[in-house]
């Protein structure tokens, strides 16, 4: 009996696994169906209907994107959507081809079946209860407690609402009632009004906007059973009774929509949806959700014809005769011809102005573009889509661009597509496209545009938006400069500037050219007496291998010294680099007075070199600072050598100042300087040393200005002098 149990609980085990897998492959089935038929939607044929969207877009969608699916479950090959269209758009839609099938009132029926010759394939029975209907009508409606509408009459000299001048239900049913009443709703009604969509005027006359109303009918009866509406609220006016028809109405009957073809769409295609909607079950789902009760064959539509009859509507308008009208409008035909002489008399006179007005516009035209073309700068208009508008004669000659080639296409893919290093220049980051967006004027001080030639040249250039009256962009005004020439011309000042500061230096340097020969001397000499001593050493009958070891090792530490020396003034004869680079600060004070060291000794200097702990590197060209200190020592040291009364101290001092900045300071102990003579320091050829050439100071005045600094003195008579300036701290 144990086994039994055990056996059976085994048995409901194996049961749920296999259910379990039989839904999970279920599952798995059901979503590659999915992904599958959405997939191959794609592919399929694209069929649009139109439909009447009297209740909104939102809801013409809910109601009826079930049938669209329905027929593309029924005809495979097509895939079928539904496009919600207002009154004014149906026209157009259906003269522009925009859609396959048209789902409308049976009025706009008539319209479009006269016109564009549109073929209905079946009538939409209505669902009301369960039963189908295939007519409708229109009902006209006011507030329940409106203290003076109970009939048709009662209307005149009220307000009044309806869906739309061509809607059939929500107007001219009720317009055709209104007629045999005696009332015409265009000139006995105190305001017209079109809602647009029949829940809003039932809405406008619940909320007192208007007196009165009319809407289709079963539109009452949906919005009470949506519950937005209760029965007491409203009363019918003219009501009619039909047992066959159980809603509200206050007109005749008509047949229900149509669901029709266009002229262009296949009568194949035509005949399976016709074959389809009739075959749809009167309870299916897309029925159901639609409150439709299926379809029947198209019913007669001659009722609505004798409606548009009655009403002189399209396509039945009364045709006057050109007699018939003159003899009723004799008054209109008098007063369009004096208003035709009038016309005509102005249309001379302003036929004339124009024609002035040309010519002064000629004229100005004329006179803008001398004006253009005598500019030297080169200038170009854009609009708001980025294309160039208008060139001047600067521009051609500059480009190789003429108007022809530029005008009406994108100034930025002609003159400014690429960057100098040749990465493509985005639209979105070019300061003219940036000027359309933020309406603001722009200068660029360095860049680049092209050539047709396909070379490149720089340009600075200003870009200067167009306004309207209204304070909108209309497009962008843009000057530019070629900087082709000034560039050389900086080059070659650079380059004139290296060789001036070159012969400057060596300028120098012969001046301590004397100081030099004593420093290769010493060494030289030592060299001499050390390499003899040597060779009488190595020719003695006992040679002391120690002792000439020694010599050797002296020779090489003299041979070292002077080759320092050579080394240093090589270094300091060089042309510079153009470009600044990280210094070091000690080094540079130390290659200067590994310079002066003869001049220094000689003049009995004492040297004082105060570096700040924190200061190592700053931003410099090297040699060209260099010379600077060399310039200002030298001439502390000169100033320093007729000083009897007190010590001379050349002090060299680095110190931070502000703002990332190092300030170097050469002082001396000399006899100063006058105020005079200070305001002409800087000045070139201007020198207090009778065998001066008075260019150490200017130089070194322009090779500061050109770090971005001022070389400044501070001097007081027999109180020495300090000459300082500021160099960038280099960045860790």
């Amino acid at each position: 009996m144990i086994i039994r149990i055990k056996e059976i609980d085994i048995l409901k085990n194996l049961k749920k696994a296999v259910l379990l897998k039989i839904i999970s492959l279920t599952l798995l089935f059901s979503l590659f169906i999915s992904i599958f038929s959405k997939l191959t939607a794609c592919e399929l044929e694209l069929i649009t209907i139109g439909v009447l969207s009297h209740r909104g877009d939102a809801i013409t969608q809910q109601i009826w994107r079930p049938t669209a699916r329905y027929l593309g479950q029924q005809l495979p090959q097509y895939h079928f959507r539904i496009q919600p269209l207002d009154f004014n758009a149906i026209n157009a839609a259906v003269e522009q081809k925009k859609v396959d099938f048209i789902l409308v009132n049976p009025g706009i029926y008539v319209n479009l079946e006269v016109r564009y010759r549109v073929s209905r394939l079946a009538t939409m029975n209505n669902r009301r209860k369960g039963q189908a209907y295939n007519s409708f009508g229109g009902v006209i409606f006011t507030r329940s407690d409106h203290p003076d509408i109970y009939t048709l009459q009662d209307i005149r000299g009220k307000s009044f609402m309806a869906v739309d001048k061509t809607s059939l239900g929500g107007f001219q049913m009720a317009w055709r009632e209104f007629k045999q009443a005696g009332i015409n709703p265009y000139q006995d009604l105190s305001v017209l009004k079109f809602g647009g969509i029949h829940d809003h005027v039932v809405m406008s006359v619940i909320n007192g906007d208007v007196d009165a109303g009319t809407v289709r009918t079963d539109i009452l009866e949906r919005m009470i059973e949506a519950g937005r509406l209760e029965a007491s609220q409203f009363r019918i006016l003219n009501s009619k009774n039909d047992i066959r028809f159980p809603f509200s109405h206050s007109t005749r009957l008509y047949p229900e929509w149509p669901f029709s073809k266009l002229q262009h769409t296949p009568n194949d295609l035509a005949q399976d949806v016709a074959v389809a909607l009739l075959q749809m079950p009167n309870n299916h789902k897309a029925a159901l959700i639609g409150n439709y009760a299926g379809w029947t064959i198209p019913l007669d539509y001659q009722s609505v014809h004798a409606l548009f009859q009655e009403l002189k509507l399209a396509p039945y308008e009364r045709k006057f005769t050109l007699w018939e009208a003159a003899q009723q409008y004799w008054y209109w035909v008098v007063i369009s011809i004096l208003f035709l002489l009038v016309m005509g008399f102005i249309t001379i006179l302003v036929t004339q102005r124009n024609h002035h007005l040309k010519g002064e516009k000629a004229t100005l035209e004329q006179q803008h573009k001398l004006i253009l073309d005598s500019v030297g700068d080169g200038i170009y208009g854009v609009d708001i889509h980025g294309n160039s508008t208008f060139i001047n004669k600067a521009m051609e000659t500059i480009t190789g661009w003429k108007a022809k080639d530029i005008i009406g296409k994108s100034q930025h893919e002609v003159l400014h597509h690429t960057h100098r290093d040749g990465r493509t220049h985005l639209r979105q980051n070019c300061p003219v496209y940036l000027t359309f967006k933020d309406n603001q004027a722009r200068f660029i001080s360095d860049d680049i545009f092209w050539k047709k030639d396909g070379s490149s040249f720089p340009v600075e250039y200003s870009t200067t938006p167009i306004r309207s009256k209204k304070g909108d962009t209309m497009g962008t005004v843009v000057v530019f400069r070629d900087l082709s020439a000034r560039k050389q011309a900086k080059i070659k000042r650079e380059q004139h500037q290296i060789q001036l500061n070159h012969v400057a230096r060596l300028s120098t340097l012969g001046e301590i050219a004397s100081s030099i020969a004593h420093e290769l001397n010493q060494p030289l000499t030592a060299i001499a007496t050390n390499a003899r001593a040597c060779v009488r050493l190595l020719e003695s009958d006992r040679p002391r291998l120690e002792r000439c070891a020694d010599v050797v090792e002296r020779i090489a530490t003299q041979a070292e010294r002077a080759g320092n020396i050579i080394a240093n003034i090589r270094h300091f004869s060089h042309k510079e680099s153009p470009e600044q680079q990280r210094s070091e600060v000690r080094v540079m004070i130390n290659m200067v007075l590994e310079l002066l060291k003869s001049k220094i000794h000689h003049n009995a200097i004492r040297i004082q070199v105060e570096v700040d702990p924190t200061i190592h590197t700053v931003m410099a060209q090297t040699i060209q600072i260099e010379q600077v200190i060399l310039n200002l020592a030298r001439n502390a040291i000169d100033a320093m050598k007729s000083n009897t009364q007190s010590e001379k101290v050349l002090t060299i001092c680095v110190t931070p100042h502000h703002d990332k900045q190092v300030e170097i300071r050469v002082t001396d102990t000399g006899k100063g300087l006058d105020k005079a003579l200070q305001q002409q320091l800087f000045t070139p050829f201007v020198s207090t040393k009778k065998q001066g050439m008075g260019l150490g100071l200017s130089i070194s005045y322009s090779i500061v200005e050109n770090h971005g600094s001022i070389l400044k003195c501070d001097s007081e008579v027999s109180q020495g002098a300090s000459f300082y300036f500021l160099l960038q701290r280099a960045s860790n």
